[in-house]
């Protein structure tokens, strides 16, 4: 319930107060939340604050608005965890998900400056340039763009790249994916992001850059994406 006389402000109470129904599975996601005029008169507040509690929880990804139709639960945000190693489709597959991906562009193309330097190759040398859209149950997840050196990873088509490229790198070819440094960074969508990713342009996202390497510490892949922020999270554990 909200409390007026808690030192609390009432939009945050309000806001808990929500998160609390829908991780209790009393709201779930699609459900339509009543409207603002109807929690100011049951809790006895302002629309103003039950509006500012609302926008809070969209922009936080637990609501979103459809112009004419109302406010809604969010599907909740899948969770990926920082502390090892996995690919999209791997990490999908753990969580119970149908890991897919909708392939925009796939060719080979000389290797810019910084790509090149990333691959430790010389620059113009051929590189697989891979453009997808990573799903999540049918649902758009991230833009992503893949660099792979052609003269490492050869045979590389797009039937493969529409399953598991870390399986046929690791499974047919026979390398030993070890390790990889990632950045994440935050940032706002484009017309090409919100266009694929089906957000509105300015929605958050964030931009991660993954670097992986084998064994012996040769780079074998950068990839750069755009994931939704309303529907990804990251998680690590910390220890003292």
């Amino acid at each position: 319930m909200i409390n007026k006389n808690s030192p609390i402000p009432i939009y945050y109470q309000l806001e808990e107060l929500i998160k609390d129904q829908i991780e209790k599975g009393d709201l779930k996601p699609g459900d339509a939340l009543p409207p603002e005029r109807e929690y100011a008169e049951t809790y006895q507040i302002s629309r103003m604050t039950v509006r500012q509690a609302f926008t809070k929880l969209v922009n936080d990804g637990y609501l979103y608005r459809l112009q004419g139709k109302g406010t809604f639960v969010a599907e909740r945000k899948v969770e990926q965890g920082l502390q090892g190693l996995t690919s999209f489709t791997e990490d999908m597959r753990a969580r119970g998900l149908e890991p897919g991906s909708q392939l925009i562009n796939f060719e080979v193309i000389p290797a810019p400056v910084r790509i090149a330097k990333y691959l430790s190759i010389e620059e113009g040398s051929p590189v697989y340039e891979i453009k997808r859209i990573r799903l999540a149950d049918q649902v758009p997840m991230a833009l992503e763009t893949t660099y792979i050196s052609a003269d490492k990873v050869k045979g590389l088509t797009k039937e493969i790249v529409n399953r598991s490229l870390y399986e046929y790198i690791e499974g047919t070819l026979g390398f030993r994916i070890d390790h990889a440094r990632q950045i994440i960074e935050s940032s706002v969508a484009n017309q090409i992001e919100s266009e694929y990713l089906s957000i509105k342009e300015g929605a958050p996202i964030m931009l991660i850059q993954r670097n992986t390497y084998l064994e012996d510490e040769t780079p074998i892949e950068v990839v750069k994406s755009s994931y939704r922020a309303d529907r990804y999270k990251f998680m690590i554990d910390m220890k003292r």
